[in-house]
């Protein structure tokens, strides 16, 4: 029976906050337990930097706050190894090899560059690295021959730029080395967390995000700030439940879907407090949030042991990596010294 294989991650940008965690995490201790995959998570700092390179601080920083989030969560690596992007070389010779077989019109018609280009505000100062940065996921992917890949929608476009670059390397050099990966995609209806604000995006820039790390008391905070129906100003008043952000959290977080449906229902018809749904969304938080920060606490106790998994990850990830650079030495003709001694 084949063993798919997955390569997932995150950029080290920040600490990873309960988006993360129902966007991705949740789901990836899911696949680690069953016990059917490969798995590989990456924390990719390459890319990170190309549009952080002049503040690499902030990426080292973040890196050692990622894998702190990875293990509190629940991601094993004793299951899945956990590896650093720039402690794998070979990702670096496969993507000289890959931006020979794409062109710069193709990268720039790319919709998730295109769209980050804007957000970012490049104007005409695009560096070269984050523009090709789609030919280096490439290379990530197709290094451990990862067939699925967890991805949210909007990284489809990335995903075919992958699987462009597979099937042009295997036609051009004859040969069947590359694998192409297909995406896994979040259940429908299952789009991005809005932030606290109400914001479509919750993230650090912006202040309106619930951090796995955050202290108790934190999280109580800013639930209780979270943005509701601004028309709801007394509690007799029937309040509104779409874009009321709590009760977008409560249907994303609670177990209890028939205390939900029934606070929906009183908040609909009037009285019942915007405090007392906080409450509750404090509570089913608090019940989530607090073996994380438990096991969290125990890693940070040992740093340099959360270092030394990520070596040993990054260790196993370069061996398959390096096999799979052999392959395409070969395929492509490069490898000159083979039979040398």
């Amino acid at each position: 029976m084949k063993t798919n294989t997955i390569l997932t991650g995150d950029r080290p940008t920040g600490k990873l906050h309960i988006g993360h965690y129902l966007g991705s995490l949740k789901n990836r201790v899911k696949l680690q337990n069953e016990g059917k995959y490969n798995m590989f998570i990456m924390i990719a700092d390459m890319q990170a930097l190309t549009d952080n390179a002049r503040n690499p601080e902030k990426i080292r920083n973040s890196l050692i706050q990622v894998a702190l989030d990875y293990l509190s969560v629940g991601i094993d690596p004793a299951k899945t190894n956990i590896l650093v992007q720039s402690q794998i070389p070979a990702l670096n010779e496969l993507t000289m090899y890959y931006l020979d077989l794409v062109n710069v019109s193709r990268l720039e018609r790319n919709p998730t560059v295109k769209s980050e280009i804007k957000q970012k505000g490049f104007g005409q100062s695009i560096p070269a690295g984050f523009l090709t940065y789609p030919v280096s996921q490439a290379a990530d992917i197709t290094a451990f021959k990862a067939d699925t890949v967890p991805v949210g929608d909007d990284q489809e476009p990335m995903l075919e730029q992958t699987r462009e670059i597979v099937r042009t390397f295997n036609n051009t050099y004859n040969a069947e080395v590359l694998v192409e990966p297909e995406g896994v995609f979040p259940p429908k209806g299952q789009g991005r967390l809005p932030g606290t604000d109400g914001n479509a995006k919750m993230s650090k820039s912006l202040g309106n995000g619930i951090y796995l790390s955050d202290p108790a008391d934190v999280v109580t905070k800013k639930i209780m700030s979270m943005y509701t129906d601004p028309d709801h100003v007394h509690v007799e008043d029937p309040g509104k439940i779409e874009g009321n952000t709590v009760f977008t959290y409560l249907d994303a977080f609670a177990e209890d879907k028939a205390k939900v449906a029934e606070l929906k229902e009183q908040y609909q018809a009037g009285g019942l407090g915007d405090v007392k749904v906080k409450r509750y969304l404090n509570d089913v938080m608090q019940g989530l949030l607090e073996p994380i920060r438990a096991r969290r606490a125990e890693y940070e106790k040992d740093i340099p042991g959360v270092y030394q998994i990520l070596k040993d990850g990054s260790d196993k990830a370069n061996e398959i990596a390096n096999q799979t650079l052999a392959e395409v030495r070969a395929a492509i003709g490069v490898d000159y010294f083979k039979d040398l001694k």
